[in-house]
């Protein structure tokens, strides 16, 4: 089911979608922001979550992606940790500390189970390795908005 075509705050036309489940009941599709300073990387993340998610933004640091999320009030932010200005972590934080009631997947290179505590602490429910995003990313998006946590299963030292 298809509704009005809007224009986010990037100047992008949105499909304001629905879905049905088991035919009864129809749910929004959930809302999306991508934040990573790297733009082959957004694309991924974008083309991953295509079928099932709207892509609302995008941001290229933490800085902005703090700004996009407390205007746009996406249901998920996916989150790279290594980004200038503000890390992904830091973000997070902030996020945090301003009570948003966006969840936090993150997207990233680091394996280290200190990263997943650090993620973990500043209040994401979600951690995929970039390495497995094609595989982790959409499951780790359906656990995060039934409030469940999700580590990407393949992660070397996790």
């Amino acid at each position: 089911m298809e509704g009005p075509i809007e224009s986010d705050v990037c100047g992008q036309a949105t499909l304001e979608r629905s879905q049905t489940l088991d035919g009864m009941n129809t749910m929004p599709v959930p809302r999306i922001l991508i934040a990573d300073d790297q733009e082959e990387m957004v694309q991924a993340i974008a083309l991953t979550l295509a079928d099932e998610c709207d892509i609302i933004g995008t941001a290229e640091d933490g800085k902005r992606a703090i700004e996009l999320a407390t205007q746009l009030f996406p249901d998920i932010l996916v989150l790279d940790i290594s980004m200038p200005l503000v890390n992904g972590i830091e973000a997070a934080w902030r996020l945090k500390r301003l009570a948003s009631p966006t969840r936090i997947i993150f997207v990233t290179v680091h394996t280290d189970p200190d990263f997943v505590e650090a993620a973990r602490s500043a209040g994401a429910l979600g951690y995929v390795w970039k390495e497995s995003l094609a595989r982790d990313l959409a499951p780790a998006v359906r656990a995060v908005l039934q409030g469940n946590r999700f580590t990407s299963p393949s992660m070397p030292s996790y």
